[in-house]
């Protein structure tokens, strides 16, 4: 952990957001390559995932986002509760706009388009990947303000937590468009494809809070809001579409677990 704190300190925000949200996309690009397996995970082990997948970012929105927007805001719930809802809402209203189609879904959402299944998986799961990669830059950019109640150490646990989850994230993106038609290698590129948002997003942030200082507290909680939103929109749906409540329950209680620790022990 060391080595890795020294090798970002001598980084820009943008730069620091700019590694950590391509370790994030590697790691989706990794899931996705278990596309390759000659034995590929069953659906009760993929819900497991899934689940774990939603309790890490549970548990990322609370240690890593909105418990440090409270304290930002000197104890006031405000910022906090603003910015949570419009991270909600921002991510509804791109839901109504934006053409997708969810992967536990049959029917399209957004404006009606005659783009082929497969595009409209990606772009799903492009759109919910969008407030990781945010997470990540917001919390390199706080770093860097120098504030005590955010750390390097704490930017870092949150983008490991993230790309640990980004592993299941993959492989759920690559196997539904292998069943929709799709050769393994296009089911792998268009899977790791959907991860390279991230990257952007986490740039976007980080620049967002170093030049607009006040609206920290508000991005915290911004960027938990959006990866609730993505939570209990898609991940826990389709982590018991298939009766496999037990095993997604379990998995989410591990990941919420692991992110606690990380945030707590490295943050």
């Amino acid at each position: 952990m060391e080595t890795i704190l020294n090798f970002l300190q001598g980084m820009s925000p943008t730069g620091q957001a700019l590694v950590g949200t391509l370790f994030t996309w590697l790691m989706t690009a990794l899931g996705a390559a278990a596309i390759f397996l000659h034995r590929q995970p069953s659906r009760k082990l993929q819900d497991g995932m899934l689940g774990f997948a939603a309790g890490v970012m549970i548990a990322a929105s609370y240690w890593s986002l909105l418990a440090p927007a409270i304290e930002l805001s000197n104890g006031s719930w405000i910022p906090a509760v603003v910015g949570f809802l419009l991270g909600g809402a921002f991510l509804r209203g791109i839901d109504i706009v934006l053409p997708h189609l969810h992967v536990y879904e049959e029917t399209p959402e957004g404006h009606h388009v005659h783009w082929k299944r497969s595009i409209l998986l990606v772009t799903a799961i492009t759109l919910h990947n969008f407030p990781e990669g945010l997470a990540v830059g917001v919390a390199f950019g706080a770093a860097a303000i120098g504030d005590t109640s955010y750390s390097l150490a704490g930017a870092v646990a949150l983008a490991i937590g993230i790309g640990i989850q980004n592993l299941p994230e993959g492989l759920a993106v690559a196997m539904p468009l292998q069943r929709s038609g799709l050769s393994r290698m296009k089911g792998f590129m268009y899977g790791q494809f959907s991860g390279m948002v991230e990257p952007v997003a986490g740039v976007l942030g980080a620049l967002a809070v170093v030049v607009a200082r006040p609206i920290l507290p508000y991005a915290l909680a911004f960027a938990a809001g959006a990866m609730i939103f993505v939570v209990v929109e898609d991940a826990i749906p389709e982590a018991q579409r298939e009766g496999n409540n037990d095993v997604a329950t379990m998995g989410a209680m591990l990941g919420f677990a692991l992110m606690m620790v990380l945030d707590v022990a490295l943050g």
